[in-house]
């Protein structure tokens, strides 16, 4: 077995109690049994790619087969389709054969659930369902399928979360069309939901508001010094015009000079004073024999 390159070999300690993080707490832990344990399903749930995870994981496996004394095996579940491809890839542990290859369901592992019977029949499919193609063409189809799935489930606790998970899975634009269906001003109500999702519909309202004030507030200054500055620069150039014509400019003739000095600049209208006869300035002011 060939070894990697390296330039040195210690021998260190061989305790590797503090090496393993001490309290190693997956997602969900499932077990199947019969009449013994027959396989432990260690459950992750991943919404981003943590490269952390590669190192961690196997030690949750290997501690599960340790505790159980039968086998063991990972399952990742994710919504993002290019994360799950990522995610299925082998975690090498080192030469030889040892590798831990996950499980990982990914939208295209859910089924499309849009017969509501079906649905009923198994609200926690209909529901993984709309989470997974909640945001695609199937939306309303889905979502339709899990809400009334989930409207038949006993557990109040359960029935609200499951409605929230449902929701909060949508594009905007189709959750506006389903909450128009069943409801008007919809308040997730798990504490779940209420903890995640509506504290995040909160926290980007108020940074909308932030964002629009700070945005009104830069585009004021803005404005402001434009017009400051603009302002400032027309009165030298109207008392250049009014000497060049020998007389006051009028109200019209003023708001003129101030257009050509927000498009030409101040130094192009000093040309223009300095070089047309008094005659043609006159003109131009009005709108004359040339732009």
């Amino acid at each position: 077995m060939p070894l990697p390159r390296f330039t040195e070999a210690r021998i260190e300690s061989a305790d590797l109690a503090d090496v393993v993080p001490r309290e190693l707490r997956a997602d969900l832990l499932v077990l199947l049994v019969d009449d013994r344990p027959v396989l432990v399903i260690v459950v992750e749930a991943q919404l981003s790619d943590d490269g952390d995870k590669s190192y961690a994981w196997p030690a949750y496996v290997a501690g599960a087969r340790a505790r159980y004394r039968c086998p063991a095996c990972l399952l990742v579940v994710t919504p993002d389709a290019g994360l799950a491809a990522r995610l299925a890839r082998p975690i090498v542990l080192g030469p030889g054969d040892g590798r831990l290859t996950p499980f990982v369901i990914g939208p295209q592992g859910v089924p499309v659930v849009t017969d509501i019977p079906a649905a009923k029949e198994r609200p926690e499919l209909a529901v993984l369902s709309a989470m997974a193609h909640g945001q695609t063409g199937y939306g309303i189809d889905v979502a339709t399928a899990a809400l009334a799935a989930s409207a038949g489930v006993v557990d109040e606790e359960r029935k609200a979360l499951y409605l929230d998970l449902v929701l909060a899975s949508l594009e905007e634009s189709t959750r506006r069309v389903v909450e128009g269906l069943m409801m008007r001003n919809y308040e997730y109500q798990s504490e779940f939901a209420r903890t995640y999702f509506q504290r995040g519909r909160e926290e980007g309202f108020e940074k909308g508001i932030e964002k629009g004030i700070e945005k009104g507030i830069e585009k004021g200054i803005e404005k402001g010094i434009e017009k400051g500055i603009e302002k400032g620069a027309l009165e030298p150039v109207v008392h250049l015009f009014e000497r060049r014509l020998a007389r006051p400019l009028s109200t019209d003739e003023r708001d003129r000079l101030a257009e050509r000095l927000h498009v030409e600049g101040a130094n192009r209208l000093a040309d223009r004073a300095l070089d047309m006869s008094p005659e043609a300035l006159a003109a131009w002011l009005v709108g004359k024999n040339g732009p």
